[in-house]
């Protein structure tokens, strides 16, 4: 009799492990009923621009033609055209100045005595240099991707575009000697949405944490 109880036992552990083992792991965002998880791809399209633009401003840049020799010489000059400024320079491994200002960069003057508005979007898309640009779109995977899973791409992009400009309109309020570039008002842009969600549905991860332990 014992021994029976015990195979019934081993008998319905297996039954709940098999039952267990098709099942996809739950996100790290709770669905809720009647929601569907997005294919994300708005985030990596974003990331893809933001490599693209970097690329193109150091081909634009063009460090061993453009630098005199008195400033230094470039950093990785086997890549050509692509090699980066002097570190005294840009210690980010990254453009001149003037380059990022031919790219589109902030710059308070020209924003406001040339009415040059189009600054503030297309100085989201640059970078001051590698590390800034890998910091930056680490931050955007890690983050951008699970929310567009969640949320779908029209309010994600809409995010990062509506915080990137808000972004830019405050360093141009705040920084009128130097110019400025680079994701970060859209990137917090995103993490105060992630932060939104959590504090949103903080019930639902307790509930989720007390069921585990």
């Amino acid at each position: 009799m014992a021994a029976t109880s015990h195979a019934d036992v081993e008998k319905g552990g297996g039954a709940r492990r098999k039952e267990g083992a098709g099942k996809v792991p739950s996100p790290l965002y709770p669905q809720h009923e009647g929601e569907r998880e997005w294919v994300p791809w708005i985030v990596p399209v974003f990331l893809v621009a933001n490599i693209v633009v970097f690329v193109l401003t150091m081909y634009a840049n063009n460090c061993p033609v453009r630098t005199p020799a008195r400033d230094g010489k470039c950093v990785a000059r086997f890549l050509g055209r692509f090699s980066f400024q002097p570190l005294r320079q840009n210690p980010l491994l990254g453009p001149s100045s003037a380059a990022l200002q031919k790219m589109g960069a902030l710059v308070w003057d020209k924003v406001v005595h040339e009415h040059q508005g189009w600054r503030l979007i297309t100085c989201i898309w640059l970078h001051a240099g590698l590390l800034h640009l890998v910091a930056n779109m680490l931050s955007l995977i890690f983050i951008g991707l699970r929310l567009e899973q969640q949320f779908g791409y029209v309010r994600i992009g809409a995010i990062y575009l509506l915080s990137g400009l808000g972004g830019s309109v405050l360093s141009s309020l705040f920084i009128r000697n130097h110019i400025s570039v680079g994701a970060s008002g859209a990137l917090f842009g995103l993490l105060g949405a992630m932060l939104s969600e959590l504090l949103t549905n903080w019930t639902i991860y307790t509930n989720k944490a007390s069921t585990r332990f």
